[in-house]
């Protein structure tokens, strides 16, 4: 990456940020609390990351032909690496926390493993989240905000690369919140 990027930097840096989290998240976390549900249709702190790791595979594996496309083609980049009206919308309603009407079931390709062990799926996190990092610097001089790809979950919608790396960062931050949320309970629940 060389020029100004500031927009690739901020977005590398969500992603180290949210890395950091995740490790915080596991840090010194027992395999039965990273394991513990609330209930049978909850996810576990380890399902919520596996669900992440497999998530943020189906994206990239969407994202790369319409990437490969464009560098091939040599479309330079034009402007910021940001959505546009409606992928900033749908970013938006990713954040956390989650507000009751844009909570929805993960499609089955993204639905985690039933009780993954919580070392494999923190480590199938990171590793994606290194192939998302590989994805943007080797990507970050095409057009991210004008090269477009399928949505590999909503039929005939198409969001520009920019927002699909926003999507991933934001749908990050939302599962490590509720993550978070899980091991709090867990360790209240443990605690009595």
């Amino acid at each position: 990456m060389h020029g100004d990027r500031a927009d690739i930097v901020a977005l590398e840096d969500a992603l180290n940020a949210t890395e950091r989290d995740a490790r915080a998240l596991v840090a010194g976390l027992t395999e039965e609390v990273g394991a513990w549900r609330a209930d049978a249709s909850s996810w576990s702190v380890a399902e919520c990351l596996d669900h992440l790791a497999v998530a943020n595979r189906v994206y990239l594996h969407a994202m790369q032909p319409a990437a490969e496309h464009a560098l091939a083609q040599g479309r330079r980049r034009r402007r910021p690496a940001r959505p546009g009206l409606i992928g900033s919308w749908f970013v938006r309603t990713l954040e956390p926390p989650v507000k009751p009407k844009f909570r929805q079931k993960a499609p089955q390709s993204i639905r985690p493993r039933v009780s993954p062990p919580l070392d494999d799926a923190a480590g199938r996190f990171v590793a994606s989240q290194d192939d998302v990092r590989t994805f943007l610097r080797r990507y970050s001089d095409i057009d991210l905000a004008g090269v477009r790809f399928p949505n590999p979950f909503v039929r005939g919608v198409r969001f520009s690369l920019a927002t699909g790396l926003h999507v991933i960062a934001a749908h990050e931050r939302r599962h490590l919140w509720q993550a978070w949320r899980v091991r709090q309970a867990a360790e209240r629940a443990s605690a009595t």
